[in-house]
């Protein structure tokens, strides 16, 4: 009791094994859709990725979030199973760098993911199971749909019920514009995503919030305003759609502004309100393009009361598995990694 919790930043090192950017090209040609440095959070040997056994997990996290938000589940999976682990930065999220970073229809990120796919594993994949939270749970089905990954074993969708999703889009925006624009550092930035209930696990918030968040380009900066988050923002109710935030770090001094001088202030790293007009496609259609899916399916849930119409009669059915994690937050395998982990 009464004991000081660390908020300090932990390095992506300390959970994967390498990091590696992949260059992957649009059909349509390097001149006219070009998807350069696309950053690969993989846990092996990049030499020797094909040779090591087991099937691989392309893990998709949510708006928002970055690969970092798989960190703590990839522990906890490799303690369990033998399996390669491929967690990638969706475009216009964490370091990934793209020509075209606001375009993130349905359509474009999950030939984003088919490309990677290819890029790594060319001809010849291994088995893969996709595994998306949220938003990235809708790409990972419209991938599957899509069959976009020929060697699909499985498809898992985190904390995504079309019914929920769009019935929150409503109060999107608002919670969106309730979050702190700016924070003074990144140790400020992980207490907020703990004390507001974004992110529920110490462990994970120290590591994935990085991934959401960026030093401000300069101090008169649009994105960033001078108003500074001091000390800690007041508990906040939670939103069942709270999976926003923003992630990466570039790095720049602050000099001008006196309350600021020896701070970098950092803001999210995607500006999620703007991706708006992309939100109808991820969700709509989603539960019985989710049903249509011809391979193993497990659904992963914080609450069954996020169960729409369509998929509480496929499950009726018996056409997917599916699990309920009480307890948890939306970010349900930053929460709760050691009971997502053996249900996956």
């Amino acid at each position: 009791p009464g004991r000081k919790r660390d908020f300090s930043p932990v390095l992506w090192s300390q959970y994967f094994e390498s990091m590696e950017d992949v260059v992957v090209e649009n059909e349509t040609g390097k001149d006219i859709s070009f998807f350069p440095d696309l950053t690969l959070l993989i846990l092996s040997d990049w030499d020797s990725i094909i040779g090591l056994e087991g099937p691989v997990l392309l893990l998709l996290h949510g708006g928002g979030h970055s690969a970092l938000s798989w960190a703590v589940f990839t522990s906890a999976i490799i303690s369990r199973i033998q399996c390669r682990i491929v967690a990638l930065d969706l475009r216009g999220h964490g370091e990934t760098k793209v020509r075209n970073p606001e375009d993130l229809s349905a359509e474009t990120m999950s030939k984003d993911v088919g490309n990677v796919v290819e890029a790594l594993y060319g001809d010849l994949p291994p088995p893969i199971m996709l595994i998306g939270h949220s938003m990235g749970g809708a790409i990972a089905v419209h991938t599957a749909v899509a069959n976009l990954v020929p060697s699909l074993l499985g498809l898992c969708m985190i904390d995504v019920v079309e019914g929920t999703a769009m019935d929150a889009l409503n109060s999107m925006q608002n919670f969106l514009r309730s979050r702190p624009k700016t924070f003074k550092s990144l140790e400020n930035a992980i207490e907020w995503s703990v004390k507001s209930g974004q992110i529920r696990n110490l462990e994970s918030a120290r590591v994935s919030m990085v991934g959401q968040v960026k030093q401000c380009e300069g101090a008169a900066s649009p994105e960033c305003p001078k108003a500074i988050v001091e000390g800690i923002i007041e508990e906040e109710e939670e939103e069942e759609e709270d999976e926003e935030g923003g992630g990466s770090v570039n790095k720049r001094k602050k000099e001008d502004d006196t309350e600021t001088k020896k701070e970098h202030l950092y803001t999210w790293r995607i500006e999620l309100a703007k991706t708006e007009k992309y939100w109808d496609g991820w969700f709509r259609g989603l539960s019985n393009l989710f049903l249509s899916c011809p391979t193993p399916k497990l659904l992963l849930l914080a609450g069954v009361d996020r169960l729409d119409k369509d998929l509480t009669i496929g499950q009726m059915q018996g056409k997917f598995q599916m699990q309920v994690l009480p307890q948890c937050g939306h970010a349900v395998h930053e929460d709760a990694p050691d009971k997502v982990s053996p249900a996956v």
